[in-house]
């Protein structure tokens, strides 16, 4: 009776348009208050321990707040030429430079819609201006942008870690070749398209051109070399990653750049300065310059938007784990994974299944609630079954990926049609060719374990070899 009064409470709330958190909550305590044993005290204390007890969490605001400050500054135009400049030279290479793009700043940021909101506000126009279809361009950018919570570092990683206790760290290691392997599928799929349609191609730039706009790039890149180096390596962990890359993403946007705060548009160099003259100079200023761009307006709205997505999205997660406790109170995983186990289904078989309900679940829920929801049920299952909790995490977050791309809460269909000014419609018929690039993905990411499992496996090994 409890299941099905939960269940039944969450589809209503969510039928009449309540948002998914709320609707989390209130089909949670009211399941408590009349059908289960626990006490309504339980509640506070469940809140409290999902955003307390689960220090990987912590690192949620710090990587939201690295992505506002390097969205708000010129890191993804900086990227994106850097991008043009090595592939651009191909046929289609300025799509190909666009998926480039979204995977250096997928690995800033951590997040789908900032990286289609970063890319493709500046791509989109311009593969256009170029001579390329608006729906192509339009496509391929909704497309890469999901690459947001796969290459790592990403947000809904860290979920699936703190809702199955499996290493963070781990999880980025494992979604590392998956995202360059699915960045590379698309631009194969672009220079076939491009052949076919006949899509121009940039002059290329020459070497030199290509490592300056490199060392202008290097403030960005080097941020990707920080934050995965620094966790690939045992140095620190996610969370303490996070924190720098967020120190590290205000330092490079104000004084590095300059593209936000009291040092904004201020030269770099005077004519005729050179040498310690011009490092003494830039020292200076941006010493004098540190407290009051802490107090500066661009920097305080920034931040305050970070402010608002991670409370946000906090409050998503501590809600659906206080469901994820209502489930696993109520015993009703092991029932689940003793009835699927109960049937004989095969670890393939069980995976098409997993695969389904994900695909049907992604169209109605953000990727973070589908994961605190979904993954406390499915993951005895797989464990059961044999399945690695690694390679079943990276299954679950390439399902999120599709979800992004399907209505009604395809959060990167939304994000591209106010970019482009475009009907929700208009999008999903321009990014439908490409999202059949990403099942066919799904499935080579299901069915062959060493593509997620490679690089932990080999990581670990280097490890076992000191």
């Amino acid at each position: 009776m409890a299941t099905a009064t939960l269940f039944l409470l969450l589809f209503i709330c969510m039928l009449i348009g309540m948002p998914i958190a709320v609707a989390l909550g209130l089909s949670s305590i009211a399941t408590i208050l009349f059908f289960s044993n626990d006490s309504l005290a339980s509640v506070a204390l469940k809140l409290f321990e999902a955003l307390s007890e689960h220090y990987t969490l912590l690192a949620i605001p710090f990587f939201i707040l690295s992505s506002a400050f390097l969205s708000t500054g010129g890191v993804a135009k900086r990227l994106i030429n850097f991008a043009v400049d090595c592939v651009g030279h191909i046929r289609g290479g300025l799509a190909m430079a666009s998926v480039m793009a979204c995977m250096l700043f997928a690995a800033v940021s951590g997040s789908s819609p900032a990286t289609v909101a970063a890319i493709g506000t500046i791509v989109i126009a311009g593969m256009v201006r170029s001579g390329y279809p608006e729906s192509f361009a339009a496509g391929v950018i909704a497309n890469a942008g999901t690459l947001g919570i796969l290459i790592p570092p990403s947000i809904v990683m860290l979920v699936y870690s703190a809702a199955t206790e499996v290493s963070a760290a781990k999880m980025f290691m494992a979604g590392f070749i998956p995202g360059v392997m699915m960045g590379l599928l698309l631009m194969v799929a672009i220079y076939i398209a491009a052949r076919v349609m006949n899509l121009p191609s940039q002059p290329w730039p020459g070497f030199k051109a290509l490592l300056k706009s490199g060392f202008i790039a290097s403030g960005g890149l080097m941020l990707i070399v920080i934050v995965l180096g620094s966790i690939y390596g045992g140095i620190a962990s996610p969370t303490e990653a996070a924190a720098v890359s967020a120190v590290y993403a205000f330092l490079v946007s104000v004084f590095g750049y300059r593209d936000m705060g009291p040092l904004k548009g201020k030269p770099w160099r005077h004519d005729g300065e050179h040498g310690v003259m011009l490092v003494v100079r830039n020292l200076t200023q941006s010493a004098i310059a540190l407290p009051k761009a802490i107090f500066d307006e661009e920097v305080r709205h920034t931040v305050l938007d970070a402010a608002k997505v991670s409370i946000m999205l906090l409050f998503i997660i501590a809600n659906a784990m206080l469901f994820a406790h209502v489930l696993t109170t109520e015993r009703i995983p092991h029932a689940i994974a003793d009835t699927i186990v109960g049937w004989g289904l095969e670890p393939w078989m069980f995976l098409v299944v997993m695969n389904l309900l994900l695909l049907a679940a992604g169209n109605f829920m953000e990727p973070s609630a589908v994961l605190l929801i979904m993954a406390p049920i499915l993951f005895p299952i797989a464990t059961q079954l044999g399945i690695d909790p690694i390679h079943l995490g990276i299954i679950m977050v390439v399902n999120m990926e599709i979800g992004m791309l399907t209505p009604p809460v395809g959060l990167n269909l939304f994000v591209t049609a106010g970019i482009t000014g475009n009907s929700i419609g208009w999008v999903i018929r321009a990014a439908l060719p490409w999202l059949g690039l990403l099942l066919i993905f799904l499935i080579m990411i299901t069915y062959i374990p060493q593509i997620s499992l490679f690089l932990p496996d080999f990581i670990d090994q280097l490890k076992g070899y000191k």
